[in-house]
This record gives structure tokens, C-alpha cells and sequence, in this order.
């Protein structure tokens, strides 16, 4: 009963997490869900994201809407020579020293001046500065563990968490050297257990395309990460505590390293967004969710 001339309580708004998971490429998809989310009207309580999922979450953590991140990875997808010229730039040694050193990786390059190059200009340097609380996963090669960060400088996190060994030099942060957060965590929904009241994850790392015939070694090589990945969400999810509503975009189709295919990548996760509105409107208990234009 409540006291005569007081308005009785509403009922306390539910909230959710977010968790952007590990895919390359095919990570692409994850902005058609946060494009859903603008359209709700919906934002998370907290975000987590391992791979190129915490560099997805990184620039909506900083306050970008889904539509602004299209335009981004379009822009980029659509500038080949400009990619290449950064590819280029984002090269851990200078074409002398692989003269030098015959045996190295002429591809392998710095993930700290990759992420310089190809991070929207809105990312800030510091997690203290963004909208969302956010947490990035990152693989401590010589502690054989994971390592979460949340706060100090926010782009050599984004930068270990995906340095992809072979592809990416490891980044050294306060002595510790670290490679992608796929190899611990790559669909990281414990990182925010308890700070929301419903856990929404989107998993990006699909399946190899069979029709591919034998890979290439790259092809080979991302797949195995793939397999070794799904097998590590499979059994965090059998034991208990995963999220409540898990987006698998239909993006298997695509190999990790199609950034070129930006445009096909976000069509194919288009039938996705409905899944998410439909499942998340459930699970917080709204009648319906508002559409929204950012």
C-alpha cells in the first residue's frame, strides 16, 4: 500500500552487458547489433570484448552509434590503396631488416601503429574517457593467463588483446607481454558477471566455410584459433553462468581476414538485428521496443 497523494514506485528498469566477442572480419557484423540497439533506444551498463570484438567495443563504448561505425568500416573497405598504404606503415620492421633476417615475417605488423591508423579518431586514449564502462581481454604469453583491463590507456589494450600471433608483434604493457584475448577468453561473458541484470553476447567466430577445399596456411591457421575458441566457449558454457541471450550473426561464410567485404559482411548480419531486438525487449520486459534514427 502506499502513502495517500504519493504516485506508487515504478518498478526499477532492468539493465543489460554487452559482450563483443573474437571473429576478425567477421567481427563486422557486431555494429548491425549495436545499429539494433540505437534503434531501441537501448544502451548496455557495461561492455566487454576480446579480439576485434574490443575494438568494436571500444569505439561504442566511446560513444559512437552503430551507424557512424558503418560508414567507418565501409569508408576503409571501399580505399584499397589507402588500406595497403597503412598496411604498409603498420609494419613491425622496415623491408632492410627482412633482408637481413631472411627468416622473419615481412606481413607481421605492430598492433599498437595498427590500431593508430585504423581506430576512429573517437576512441581517446584513456578508458576514463569513454561512455560505457568497458573491459578488454588480452593473453599474457609468458603467464599462461588471461589479463582484463579497464582502465589506463585504453589503446595498447585494444592493441594486445588482438595481436594475433603471426600477424601481430606482441605488445609489452607493464612488463607483460601480450598476444589476442582469443586464445584465453574470445567470448568473454564472465568479464561482466554481476554488473547487469541480463548478459546479451554476440558470437562472431561462425565456422569454417567447407566449400573453401584445403585452406592456405593463413586460412589454416585462423581456423584452428577458430576450433580451439569454440571449444573454450563450449565449455565455459557448460559450466554454468553464461549469458542470457547469445547473436550468432550468419557470417561463417566469410574467412577472418575479409575486411574487404565490410559491405557483404554487415548485409549478411542485417536478418540479426531482429533477433536482437526481439530476444533483449523479452528479457528486460518491454512491451515494445522504440525505434530510434541516431
Amino acid at each position: 500500500m502506499t502513502a495517500r497523494g504519493r504516485a506508487p514506485e515504478r518498478a526499477s528498469k532492468k539493465t543489460f552487458a554487452l559482450v563483443l566477442g573474437v571473429g576478425g572480419a567477421r567481427s563486422l557484423a557486431q555494429i548491425a547489433v549495436i545499429e539494433a540497439l540505437d534503434e531501441m533506444g537501448a544502451r548496455p551498463a557495461a561492455i566487454a570484448g576480446s579480439s576485434f570484438g574490443a575494438l568494436i567495443g571500444a569505439a561504442y563504448a566511446a560513444g559512437m552509434t552503430g551507424k557512424q561505425m558503418r560508414r567507418h568500416a565501409i569508408a576503409l573497405a571501399h580505399d584499397r590503396g589507402g588500406i595497403f598504404s597503412r598496411l604498409i606503415a603498420a609494419r613491425a620492421a622496415p623491408l632492410a631488416q627482412w633482408l637481413t633476417a631472411p627468416l622473419g615475417n615481412p606481413v607481421m605488423m605492430d598492433a599498437a601503429r595498427f590500431c593508430e591508423l585504423f581506430l576512429p579518431e573517437a576512441v581517446p586514449d584513456d578508458f576514463a574517457a569513454l561512455t560505457i564502462p568497458l573491459t578488454v581481454i588480452a593473453t599474457d604469453l609468458h603467464g599462461r593467463c588471461e589479463v582484463a583491463y579497464s582502465a589506463g590507456a585504453l589503446r595498447p589494450a585494444v592493441a594486445a588483446s588482438m595481436a594475433i600471433p603471426g600477424l601481430f608483434r606482441p605488445v609489452e604493457i607493464d612488463g607483460r607481454v601480450l598476444v589476442d584475448g582469443a586464445a584465453v577468453n574470445p567470448l568473454p561473458f564472465d568479464a561482466v558477471r554481476g554488473r547487469a541484470d541480463v548478459t546479451v553476447a554476440i558470437d562472431c567466430a561462425g565456422g569454417p566455410d567447407e566449400t573453401q577445399g584445403t585452406p592456405g596456411p593463413w586460412d589454416a591457421l585462423f581456423t584452428t584459433v577458430t576450433i580451439m575458441g569454440q571449444s573454450i566457449v563450449g565449455e565455459k558454457l557448460k559450466a554454468g553462468g553464461g549469458p542470457e541471450l547469445v547473436i550468432r550473426p550468419n557470417v561463417g561464410a566469410f574467412r577472418l581476414l575479409d575486411f574487404f567485404a565490410a559491405s557483404a559482411i554487415l548485409r549478411a548480419a542485417e536478418p540479426a538485428k531482429a533477433e536482437v531486438k526481439e530476444g533483449l525487449a523479452r528479457l528486460l520486459g518491454l512491451n515494445a521496443a522504440p525505434e530510434r534514427t541516431p
